[in-house]
């Protein structure tokens, strides 16, 4: 199923327990449920790691990235579900790999987040996922998660 409907934040908080300062995704821009999702991920000053990554160069951790990389990822396999996960259900990483940064994000950046199912079966996904800023690639993985019902 091809869908052109964009989520908004009030969705992606439906969809992932995660909540400030751990959600990652702002919106997703399409998707195509088993196949592919296009996410934003807007870099704000005001986030609590630049105090501390870097003073006076703030850089946006690259492992958030890569959690970006997976929530998104998650949203994607929530759509193939038969309903939105809520509290009952969560995602859980269940390996990474192929993990490369090819450039810093910082504040003001706008991640754009691509992810495309390689494989499923028995409630393991595979994803490869890239963030990109202003068509440059800024990070790529290999993503495996499961998920639990709670």
């Amino acid at each position: 199923m091809s869908s052109n409907e964009t989520l908004d934040i009030h969705r992606v908080m439906g969809i992932l327990p995660h909540r400030y300062p751990f959600l990652l995704i702002d919106r997703v821009i399409d998707y195509t449920v088993g196949e592919s999702l296009r996410a934003v991920k807007n870099v704000t000053v005001n986030e609590p790691f630049f105090q501390g990554h870097f003073p006076g160069r703030p850089v946006f951790p690259g492992v958030l990235i890569i959690e970006a990389i997976a929530q998104a990822s998650a949203i994607l396999a929530s759509r193939g579900l038969e309903e939105d996960p809520g509290e009952n259900i969560i995602f859980l990483f269940a390996g990474i790999d192929n993990a490369r940064f090819k450039r810093p994000v910082g504040p003001g950046d706008q991640l754009i987040l691509e992810v495309s199912q390689t494989n499923y079966r028995s409630r393991i996904w595979k994803y490869r996922g890239t963030a990109s800023v202003n068509d440059s690639l800024a990070a790529e993985a290999n993503i495996t998660f499961t998920y639990r019902n709670y």
